[in-house]
């Protein structure tokens, strides 16, 4: 049901009469000046709306969500793109939280073996609260390393890899005595609401906007996986429609994002090994964003079309490529597969707690690491990835998969609803796994059962779109 209206909301979308199919234009707003405005002023029927002016559609920022989603009357239509508490899953201590607690209610309803699927995040202790729990865990294992992440904070920010207990004694010396404010303090057990969710007054996942805020100090992934003695994660994209039920979708598309130094364990110090963040890695004196990240001879071509990665990014599909010659397509498709569930069970793990408002819909951004045994590791997720292009390449990545994001959204009302594919997106859980073939699901034994995600697999949308909206078409004009 939508909002009630009354003299405190500000009403958007409302169509006077008009139901969506017949709408002339697509009233649109965002304040990112950045790929996604080139995308939506070139979408055809699509208007912009400035400052106060009524929207239909809103790309907002997380700040803008905090302060006006309860005042805000959304007609049936409208669409924005956050969920209210989004950061269950995006801020690192939340995500971490939900995940344990949700490996927990999978061993109780459905035994080890089911929980173990669960266990893609390396050990993890939010920082002071789970201080001395961690003190426990750092003296059983002396010598590893632990990495410091603030929670809150993106692109690298704040980060540092440490293996004595000095160094973070040092640290919280360094922001002992700071006073925390309302917004920078984490909920208390008290602020949690009846849905199990955070006080949403409390806490946001507003990137910098949390001077001082708490970490999670986690177990570094010591053996990375190498490509040219460098290390890389992956970001992959995910499409969350609706969270009850669970409707989400994965994008074909996706890159690694290389260091621009090659790893080793004895400079903990330094950022350009340790961390693959463009924002980091831009800052290094020999980065240049149309220039290899790896050199020729450190990384086999694989065939003449395949050219050396640009500022640092390797597009997945050559990825994958890449991994198959080195270990056959079976170990790949292990690999992928393993991932496939990283992104259920994370959406799985915050489905009860998530306000899934039918306005909203979210693209994640997740940061994959694969280590030398092939086996992935979730870093993080995003609620905001970057939308900024660093490259030509990269620019015709974010392009597609933002034109797809806004098919999928469908403000224009032309899909049907049954729809298994959408451009470079593929439907990959909806209230229960997505098979790749047509007919029913046969959940009893799962035998032939192959899921629809196609990650790093050929990406042939223009053409399948074109197939797409013919058919939907005739299928209009049919029924007419």
């Amino acid at each position: 049901m939508s909002r009630q209206k009354n003299q405190n909301y500000k009403g958007h979308g409302v169509s006077k009469g008009k139901e969506r199919e017949q709408r002339a234009s697509i009233r649109f707003k965002t304040t990112l000046m950045n790929t996604l405005m080139d995308v939506l002023r070139h979408r055809p029927g699509w208007v912009e709306v400035k400052d106060e002016g009524e929207w239909d559609f809103y790309w907002c920022d997380v700040s803008w969500l905090r302060e006006n989603f309860d005042h805000t009357y959304m007609d049936e239509h409208v669409r924005i793109s956050h969920f209210r508490n989004h950061y269950e899953l995006t801020r690192k201590n939340y995500m971490v939280k939900n995940l344990k607690r949700f490996r927990k209610q999978l061993e109780r309803e459905a035994g080890k073996l089911e929980a173990a699927k669960c266990d893609f995040f390396p050990k993890t202790f939010e920082i002071p609260c789970e201080y001395h729990l961690f003190v426990e865990e750092f003296r059983k294992h002396p010598g590893i390393t632990w990495i410091m992440k603030p929670v809150a904070r993106s692109q690298g920010k704040g980060i540092f890899l440490f293996r004595r207990l000095k160094d973070i004694m040092d640290w919280r010396k360094g922001t002992a005595g700071k006073k925390l404010t309302s917004l920078e303090a984490q909920p208390a057990r008290s602020a949690v609401n009846p849905s199990g969710s955070h006080d949403t007054k409390n806490s946001d996942d507003q990137k910098d906007e949390i001077p001082v805020e708490n970490y999670v100090a986690q177990r570094y992934i010591e053996n990375p996986y190498l490509i040219g003695g460098r290390k890389f994660d992956l970001r992959v994209y995910v499409l969350v429609m609706s969270y009850i039920p669970l409707r989400a979708w994965l994008y074909r598309d996706g890159f690694a994002r290389f260091s621009n130094t090659r790893f080793t364990l004895n400079s903990i110090d330094d950022q350009y090994v340790h961390l693959t963040n463009v924002a980091v890695q831009k800052t290094s004196p020999d980065y240049h964003p149309e220039k290899a990240g790896l050199q020729v001879a450190e990384v086999p071509i694989l065939h003449p079309g395949c050219t050396r990665p640009q500022g640092c990014k390797w597009m997945l599909q050559r990825f994958r490529q890449y991994l198959a010659s080195k270990h056959g397509p079976e170990a790949v498709e292990m690999l992928f597969s393993d991932m496939d569930n990283i992104f259920v069970k994370s959406l799985q793990s915050v489905q009860k707690v998530i306000i899934s408002d039918k306005h909203c819909f979210e693209l994640y951004g997740y940061d994959i690491l694969i280590d030398q045994d092939l086996k992935p590791w979730l870093l993080e997720v995003n609620a905001s990835p970057s939308l900024t292009a660093s490259s030509q390449e990269d620019y015709e990545l974010k392009t597609c998969l933002l034109e797809d994001t806004l098919h999928v959204v469908d403000m224009e009302a032309r899909l049907t609803g049954r729809e298994k594919r959408v451009g470079g997106f593929d439907l990959m859980w909806n209230d229960g796994p997505v098979s790749r073939e047509e007919g029913a699901l046969d959940l009893s034994g799962m035998g032939n059962f192959v899921t629809n995600t196609h990650l790093g697999c050929v990406n042939d949308r223009k053409k399948q779109l074109r197939q797409l909206f013919r058919s939907l078409q005739a299928q209009k004009k049919a029924s007419s």
